[in-house]
């Protein structure tokens, strides 16, 4: 190991979580990993790279016996830089969890500590900072471990482990090559075009470096939208709940959850505020927001007042917040009730505020429920007409009958025979006596919008030549999944890089209407230079391997995110 190296102080941590367990993993790595093992392992053979090896842990500086011993049974293992997790010198001790243990063990490390040999507690994300400038992880990488360590669904658990690996940094790497690239070729046609015999003319040179930039532009913005769509496995799909009062929000709300989440009440009016909550459907991560009744203040505008028809302030609130929930959400369900006569309940506010949102939203769902109430399938089919009459452009599939309280009482009959949500229901086919009250069928809806929200998109044909095609191609499905895993960051920096690459491309669009030797090829020529440079930081800032002093300014806000340990 180099004497610089020895200049890095050595650092220490417990990794595992803390409190009583069975086993605590303690991580060390750094110049003096060996000199620890030496200090609480006295007198024992240096461990062999990579064997695991049990040995009692002694105090510092005593004699091994049993009132210095720390721990009977540890399985020590080393690893030698450059190849370790770190990139340095890394010493683990697996010991006994308890927390006596593994507090003793940890005052015992410090101790090592002397002006020569620093030893300190590590810093949150230090290890994986070491290991990022070590260049045993790129900076994509080191974002998708920390999306590993957070991972609570099995959508973001396959989400984080496709980023594990540096497919989608090699990427943007090779994009950012191919940009210096075309930027040393304008800069050379600026530096030594009196001096050199240059084969096209600036301008054939800049329509061509247009060609490729165009090609990366479409490939550069396929990846930013996929960030926005790897964000919402991250971060959860927004579902709103939205409907008259007593619709049945609150009750299907705890029906999806198994608990009671929400209020549920005869009386009108009950929530007044979003209720949200978090909850896995179908391994994806929603928010699902119950919101206040929608309601029009008919009576009120005529004059004939009544405690019921009269909507105070705070309910107006409700509502205000309830429409601008839905129109920010992903996913809005819609619920419409089936009344006593068995006909839905169609309130002309929620038709109104439903009816707007199915313009603007592709994921406008419509819950059918207490369709216990109606008697017959054809009675049934009847409501779904009724409710497709009213909202035309709400397609069929949208549409998922449910009954709440068939949901809690497990299955029932029928007068004809048939339960609620049995086979033939007219609009949920999917459903079975195994499934009562449809909830589980109307689950299944609901994660399939989920997969089609968070799907990847492609950049479309035409990607196959030119040195583009040598970095990703449409026919390739892979490119476009890794492309989920570009995180909020790297959206932004995408951005910035598409802000940059248009510029470019608009400023040879400038000259090249103009007569190429006008006088203003030359200015033309150091602007879009300059503009490829600016794309290309942009790229290096999501790698980290860009210019320094671009970097360095993104590394605090990534590490800072990580664990004590990590």
């Amino acid at each position: 190991m180099s004497t610089e190296a020895y200049a890095e102080p050595t650092i220490y941590a417990l990794s595992t979580a803390s409190g009583r367990a069975a086993i605590a993993v303690i991580r060390i790595s750094g110049p003096a990993c060996l000199d620890v093992y030496r200090s609480l392992c006295p007198g024992r053979k240096d461990p062999s790279p990579r064997h695991a090896i049990v040995r009692g842990l002694y105090r510092p500086g005593e004699t091994p016996s049993p009132d210095s011993i720390l721990d009977s049974g540890a399985l020590v293992l080393y690893f030698p830089g450059p190849r370790s997790v770190t990139g340095e010198d890394v010493l683990e001790f697996q010991v006994h969890g308890g927390p006596a243990i593994v507090r003793a063990v940890l005052a015992a490390i410090s101790k090592c500590s002397s002006p020569r040999r620093e030893i300190r507690y590590a810093e949150p994300g230090e290890f994986t900072r070491r290991a990022f400038l070590n260049n045993r992880l790129d900076l994509t990488q080191v974002e998708a471990l920390g999306d590993t360590l957070s991972a609570s669904t099995e959508q973001q658990r396959r989400l984080s482990v496709r980023g594990t690996t540096n497919h989608l940094a090699q990427r943007y790497e090779a994009w950012r090559h191919l940009l210096l690239y075309a930027r040393g070729e304008l800069e050379a046609l600026i530096d030594f075009s009196e001096d050199q015999h240059f084969d096209d003319s600036p301008a054939e040179l800049c329509n061509s470096v247009a060609i490729q930039v165009r090609a990366l532009r479409r490939l550069v913005k396929a990846h930013a939208e996929n960030a926005v769509r790897g964000e919402l496995l991250r971060n959860g799909i927004s579902v709103s709940l939205l409907g008259a009062p007593n619709a049945g929000k609150s009750s299907l709300l705890n029906c999806i959850v198994g608990r009671e989440a929400a209020i549920v009440s005869q009386e009108a009016g009950t929530t007044r505020d979003v209720v949200e909550v978090g909850l896995d459907i179908g391994g994806y991560l929603c928010r699902i927001g119950d919101t206040a009744g929608l309601r029009r203040m008919t009576e009120q505008a005529q004059g004939r007042e009544t405690a019921e028809s009269v909507i105070g302030k705070v309910e107006q609130e409700g509502m205000r917040r309830a429409k601008q929930r839905a129109s920010e959400s992903e996913v809005v369900i819609a619920i419409v009730p089936i009344d006593e006569t068995g006909l839905p309940w169609l309130d002309q506010e929620v038709l109104s505020a439903v009816s707007e949102l199915i313009e603007t939203k592709d994921n406008v769902l419509l819950v059918l429920n207490k369709v216990d109430q109606a008697r017959t399938r054809d009675a049934l089919q009847n409501a779904v007409e009724s409710v497709t009459a009213a909202l035309p452009s709400l397609r069929h599939s949208c549409i998922f009958p449910v009954s709440c309280i068939r949901a809690q009482q497990g299955p029932s009959m029928q007068a004809d025979g048939h339960a609620i949500g049995e086979s033939d229901h007219p609009a949920s086919p999917q459903s079975s006596r195994a499934d009562p009250g449809g909830i589980q069928g109307f689950l299944s809806g609901l994660a399939s919008r989920f997969a089609e929200l968070t799907a990847a998109v492609a950049a479309g044909d035409g990607m196959e030549t030119g040195a583009i095609g040598e970095i990703a191609t449409a026919a390739d499905p892979s490119v476009w999944q890794e492309s989920l895993g570009a995180s909020e960051r790297h959206r932004v920096l995408l951005e910035q890089c598409l802000e940059a690459l248009d510029d470019f491309l608009g400023e040879v669009g400038q000259s090249a209407s103009q007569d190429a030797m006008d006088g203003r090829a030359e200015a033309d020529i150091v602007l879009a230079a300059e503009h490829l440079r600016k794309a290309a930081a942009c790229l290096g800032k999501i790698t980290g391997r860009g210019e320094a002093g671009d970097v360095e300014e993104v590394l605090g806000v990534v590490f800072e995110k990580f664990c004590v340990g990590k």
